[in-house]
């Protein structure tokens, strides 16, 4: 009868806190201190936060490299390590909302010392006890222990939403090391293709000294050329070089020296087109604005947790079972044993701990707050970058292709004039110069505007959406 009365007062009081006070803060996401629209906008794409990376990128080849580095990459498996260790705190510190049980078995013989005052035999006794309890368990009435598993809850969150930012960087910076060893592939082709012309400008250039048609100061700026090429391709050669091996390193295994063949270097080849939308989005597209909250909330919990140590910590224990001293018959009505007991412990004198707990706990949340809203700036910086850079890639390539268009006309002209000696061949190496110079220049455009995009695409929170993290 006592012990069912036990057990029935341990559920209530349990259940009692489950409706205690809670002493933090009402949550309000504080306002995002940034402008309503964009300052410059695309139309006609698509929104990034609801496109995976599988479909932004085109190229198969890009494609399967970033599959491999989302596997691979060391940084990346450290932060999923790390979100297993914040999942464990999490599921630690939930275990506390509820008592725990244990159980307890124990048997001793105890021999007592022969007495020589009144001559009593010595005598052997035996002790045999087994018994389930609860042990100090708090009862949460001022939402303290809530309080602390909302902090474990959101750090839990914020880890999970840190790995979020860790692959959606690693996406962008494979994409980007990618299309710079593409543009350094291309590069070098080019420069391939110019030293072949140039050798055989140059032995042209030896047989019309030999004859006597031309100075030798022709063939020197022939070969002056000749060596300028090679300068160049050795510096695109080592480019593509360090390009690769840092695409190694963001892949975490084994690449050929030389990729397959992808996509042409273009922005419509390569990648989907992309709409900003409203400055709004960030907030809930973005993994590291919505890590910057996660912390904020925890923050604002921890007050709760400072402000409850004003109030009593009350605890409740509690055991039942048996007690002989026999094995035999150990667990029967008339050997049935019980202890049932609460405790509460306040501060009366602390000289001011608790005060500077609270103070502390404010002050931290107000830094919270700010390290948000700088987040939520700083994203709303690179997109509106990444808008103008678009804007004005594009306009940049076009006018670059035409003033390739430009140079090889002026190439043509510039031998046409030195064949029928009206300029000096100078006129014809500075031409062609200019003009490989040009194709060059086109090369690195393209690249930086996939590049820029690529940086678009994650600074909009690409294939994020606002995806739910389950917490088990």
């Amino acid at each position: 009868m006592r012990s069912g009365l036990f057990w029935r007062a341990g559920a209530v009081l349990a259940l009692c806190q489950l409706a205690g006070c809670n002493f933090a803060p009402d949550y309000v996401r504080p306002e995002a201190p940034v402008p309503a629209r964009f300052p410059a906008s695309t139309t006609g794409g698509a929104a990034a936060p609801a496109i995976p990376w599988q479909d932004f990128f085109h190229d198969p080849v890009l494609r399967d490299l970033i599959g491999k580095a989302l596997v691979y990459n060391r940084d990346l498996a450290g932060a999923a390590a790390r979100i297993e260790q914040a999942r464990a705190q999490f599921r630690i510190q939930r275990s506390q909302r509820l008592p725990g049980l244990d159980a307890s078995a124990s048997g001793q013989r105890l021999r007592t010392p022969l007495s020589a005052a009144d001559g009593a035999p010595r005598v052997t006794v035996d002790s045999y006890g087994l018994q389930v309890g609860i042990p100090s368990f708090e009862l949460d009435f001022w939402g303290r222990v809530a309080n602390l598993n909302e902090v474990a809850r959101r750090q839990y969150l914020a880890t999970e939403e840190a790995r979020n930012t860790a692959e959606l960087s690693l996406v962008a910076n494979v994409a980007a090391s990618y299309y710079a060893v593409r543009a350094s592939d291309e590069g070098i082709v080019l420069a391939e293709r110019s030293l072949a012309s140039r050798n055989e400008t140059l032995e042209l250039a030896q047989l019309r000294m030999d004859a006597g048609l031309t100075s030798s100061i022709d063939f020197n700026q022939s070969y002056a050329l000749v060596t300028q090429t090679e300068l160049q391709l050795a510096q695109l050669r080592r480019t593509q070089g360090q390009a690769l091996q840092l695409l190694q390193f963001l892949v975490g295994a084994p690449l050929p020296t030389a990729l397959p063949p992808g996509l042409p270097l273009d922005p419509d080849a390569q990648l989907t087109r992309l709409d900003p939308g409203l400055p709004s989005a960030l907030l809930v597209a973005r993994p590291d604005v919505r890590l910057a909250e996660h912390q904020l909330r925890a923050a604002n919990a921890n007050i709760g947790v400072a402000r409850a140590l004003y109030f009593p910590i009350i605890a409740l224990t509690g055991a039942g079972g048996y007690a002989s001293n026999e094995l035999s018959g150990l667990v029967s009505d008339s050997n049935r044993v019980w202890s049932f007991g609460a405790g509460a412990v306040l501060p009366l004198l602390d000289w001011g701990a608790r005060r500077a707990r609270v103070d502390g706990a404010n002050a931290a949340r107000d830094e919270r707050e700010t390290a948000y809203q700088s987040t939520v700036q700083n994203a709303f910086r690179e997109v509106a970058s990444g808008l103008v850079a678009a804007e004005q890639n594009d306009r940049q390539i076009q006018a670059q292709i035409r003033a390739v268009e430009v140079q090889q006309a002026l190439v043509v002209t510039a031998h046409d004039r030195y064949d029928v000696g009206l300029t000096p061949y100078l006129e014809v190496l500075d031409a062609e110069r200019n003009h490989f110079a040009a194709e060059q220049n086109l090369l690195q455009l393209r690249a930086a505007a996939l590049q820029d995009a690529v940086n678009l695409y994650a600074a909009l929170g690409g294939g994020q959406g606002q995806r739910e993290i389950p917490v088990d």
